[in-house]
């Protein structure tokens, strides 16, 4: 018999809480996908993280969803849920338009792989969300659809380039989201807005039908509020695709599996607080508290160096600008005006790299990803915060750690970036909220294709999170 839920029960209901009560018969997905479409009704205008909402096709597709339910018939561990996606990821009939203005007419042929593997599992498209243009930067202040916002203070940005999609997931606009991450993309948007994002190993998860930044950088991953959903999600998407040249031919373990075993006997290492520079003084203190909680659970916290890493923002940077501009090239030659000004002038000064920048760049990454690895195997994990501040104000160029003005793209790409360079799993935890009311990550690291630890470790650290059950003030 079905149990009667209030809609703003279902807004925070989680997709592991959702899947089990759909099996049940004690929920359905009509309902839960009507209750999803009321939130987006309350707060778009206001947070404007959705710019396609596609509320008929989802009603039908949970009534189809609902009647095979009744017969028995399970598509798959997300039958039933509702997903959107940043609009980066090709949705067969609908508009890609990856933030543009050049691609707001582009409909594709076929759905991303991603995409494909969502509906094989049951999930219901719920929507598209906003992002940065190109996914080229990390504020998400699109000039061509507006910004979106931080749920916990609208003032402020929720970081990007997936913002739309931590926003959404934050505000109760949908369980689930998929984000790209080149720079931080899935990590930074997830520590500002106070979710999970996980960005996995490179190759990991298929990029076919996900439009491209940086070839050699690029990430697909899941966001969600839980470590639990993320790990259900990841399960979804992840695997072979041998159509994506950058795909490993890895097996896909349980993530669900040993999520509870914990952390006692790990070591988990720390950079020295020279490797890691200033960071803003609730991050440091948030950070210490999270580092001591771990302690606490049985884990051994040793400092490491990783001296390679100082000259890897750089090399990532150089690395970005050089594949982003040569994707861009004919288009930014030919339709400059068509570009917000931020990204015009990005993939402007890309073009005007030299070649040996990137190739001296890319022996940065050979030795950093070499040192990086062989400390990955002395630790079970590194941990760092995932960004040195809390979310700046929309329109803010600098914000100021410790008494130093630093350009925000800088601040916040600084602790995530070295992770797409050297393409280990990197996830994001939230923590706590500042004093003023803002949410701050942890991000644990761990060695390739061992994203079963990384969530392992992210549970522990989410199940003693002060800011657990927290929701932004709306």
């Amino acid at each position: 018999m079905r149990a009667h839920h209030s809609a703003s029960d279902l807004w925070w209901l989680s997709a592991r809480e959702a899947q089990r009560l759909i099996r049940r018969k004690r929920l359905s997905p009509v309902e839960l996908v009507r209750a999803c479409l009321e939130r987006v009704q309350a707060l778009n205008d206001t947070l404007n993280a959705y710019i396609a909402l596609y509320a008929e096709e989802a009603l039908r597709e949970a009534q189809r969803l609902e009647a095979e339910a009744q017969q028995g018939a399970w598509r798959g561990p997300l039958h039933g849920i509702p997903v959107a996606l940043k609009d980066i990821f090709a949705t067969a009939g609908q508009p890609t338009t990856v933030g543009s203005r050049i691609l707001r007419d582009f409909i594709p042929q076929e759905d991303a792989v991603v995409v494909h593997r969502l509906k094989e599992a049951g999930a219901i498209l719920l929507g598209k969300l906003n992002l940065h243009e190109f996914a080229y930067g990390i504020t998400t202040v699109n000039p061509h659809f507006g910004p979106t916002r931080n749920p916990w203070d609208t003032s402020r940005i929720p970081g990007g380039s997936s913002g739309g999609s931590a926003a959404a997931v934050a505000s109760g606009m949908c369980p689930l989201s998929l984000g790209t991450d080149t720079g931080g993309s899935i990590r930074i948007p997830s520590a500002l807005c106070g979710i999970v994002g996980l960005k996995p190993t490179y190759g990991r998860v298929s990029r076919r039908g996900v439009f491209p930044l940086a070839w050699s950088m690029d990430h697909a991953g899941p966001m969600a509020r839980t470590v639990e959903d993320t790990a259900l999600l990841l399960g979804v998407i992840a695997g072979y695709d041998p159509h994506d040249p950058g795909s490993a031919h890895r097996p896909v373990p349980n993530y669900l599996r040993n999520l509870e075993k914990g952390v006692k006997g790990m070591v988990l290492g720390v950079l020295t607080e020279s490797a890691l520079g200033v960071v803003d003084t609730d991050v440091e203190t948030a950070f210490g508290e999270a580092l001591r909680a771990l302690e606490g659970l049985g884990a051994k916290v040793e400092e490491v160096a990783w001296p390679e890493a100082e000259g890897v923002p750089g090399a990532h940077l150089a690395i970005l600008m050089a594949e982003a501009s040569a994707l861009h090239q004919r288009w930014v030659k030919e339709r400059p005006q068509d570009y917000g000004e931020d990204v015009r002038l990005r993939l402007l000064a890309g073009l005007a790299l030299p070649g040996t920048l990137y190739l001296k760049a890319q022996q940065v990454r050979r030795k950093a990803t070499s040192s990086l690895l062989a400390l990955l195997e002395r630790v079970n994990a590194l941990l760092l915060p995932t960004c040195p501040v809390t979310a700046p104000l929309i329109g803010a160029e600098r914000v100021s750690i410790a008494g130093r003005s630093v350009d925000v793209r800088t601040a916040l790409t600084r602790f995530v970036s070295p992770f797409n360079l050297t393409g280990v799993p990197a996830l994001s935890v939230p923590w706590r909220v500042s004093h003023e009311g803002l949410p701050i990550g942890v991000q644990v690291v761990v060695k390739p294709f061992d994203e079963t630890t990384v969530l392992q470790v992210g549970y522990a650290l989410e199940q003693t999170a002060p800011s657990k059950g927290k929701r932004p003030p709306l």
